[in-house]
């Protein structure tokens, strides 16, 4: 498969003449989980507040002008939620996610970092495993933006030696969720690394469907996800009949997912060159018929030299 690296500059992260506020609670790492000192902790950017989760877990509530509303969990820096004005929820957590820390939050936008998939160190990396740093918030013509940051440390260390930085920028509008992934290498060595987003959308799985993928290489799990079998994705809309595992390489930067529940989803990025189709279909009979995956992913390494950045972007949106 092609394997690309993209090696630029660290981009600003922040907009001129915005409501801007630069005071944050930090989450402890590798702690357990802790209450704010108030439910609803008030911070000085419009449309940006702290709040108490699932089992007392820190998040950031994030409101539009529009109507629109996002929920990011500082453990695992995971979106769970993403309410468009007429109320639905376009995002899936599945009934069995725990939000103790003792695993992953299974639903909305897990990251997977440095590793996707298995390998060398746990499954899926271990950025979904540690707590992110609000460090930024702003707010522009209604639009609240929140920038998360995760570190190297103990943990990460004890499995992959390396120092980085990634910042995580999540953008609401009334009708997009948009996010930017930037990976920087503090280290004085280089290293590599694999990523993706591992997005839960709430779906009719026996009706959903996905277009964009047509002549895409492919790289299909099933029935043995060991030895992946390679192809050419033939079909113009590509649907979820069954237990779905397939990796589509070079994918292109627009997808558009039907959810089979009435909504159109637009999928646009940057840089993410891979994408990821996934349900688990019996192997998780109580869920599985509502959601489906489709991942934006960086199945090639990325190497990246001492001082040099990675970004990606992600931009779902709704008529």
């Amino acid at each position: 498969m092609a394997m690309v690296s993209m090696l630029i500059s660290l981009p600003t992260l922040t907009t001129p003449n915005s409501s801007r506020v630069n005071r944050y609670w930090q989450a402890p790492k590798r702690s357990s989980a802790m209450a704010l000192a108030s439910a609803n902790t008030e911070i000085a950017t419009t449309g940006v507040k702290f709040a108490e989760g699932e089992e007392k877990l820190p998040k950031v509530v994030l409101t539009s002008a529009g109507g629109s509303e996002a929920d990011i969990y500082l453990f695992g820096g995971c979106i769970t939620s993403w309410k468009v004005p007429n109320g639905r929820d376009l995002l899936f957590v599945r009934p069995d996610a725990v939000f103790n820390k003792k695993k992953p939050i299974s639903g909305g936008v897990p990251h997977c970092f440095p590793q996707f998939g298995p390998g060398a160190i746990q499954q899926h990396g271990f950025a979904r495993n540690l707590d992110w740093s609000v460090i930024d918030s702003e707010n522009v013509q209604g639009d609240p933006a929140i920038t998360l940051e995760l570190k190297d440390g103990e943990y990460s260390r004890s499995m992959w030696d390396f120092s980085f930085q990634a910042l995580y920028k999540v953008t609401l509008q009334t009708k997009s969720l948009s996010t930017v992934l930037v990976i920087k290498n503090t280290d004085s060595k280089p290293f590599s690394f694999s990523t993706a987003l591992h997005t839960y959308f709430h779906a009719s799985a026996q009706g959903a469907s996905v277009k964009g993928l047509k002549g895409c290489k492919t790289l299909n799990k099933d029935p043995d996800p060991k030895n992946p079998l390679e192809g050419t994705e033939e079909r113009d809309g590509v649907t979820f009949p069954g237990f779905v595992d397939c990796v589509y390489l070079e994918a292109p930067n627009e997808l558009h997912l039907d959810n089979g529940l009435g909504d159109i989803i637009s999928i646009k990025n940057t840089n993410w060159t891979d994408a990821v189709l996934w349900n688990p279909y019996l192997t998780m009979e109580a869920c599985y018929k509502d959601f489906v995956c489709v991942e934006n992913a960086k199945i090639g390494n990325v190497q990246l030299e001492p001082g040099h950045t990675w970004t990606a972007t992600q931009h779902l949106s709704i008529n």
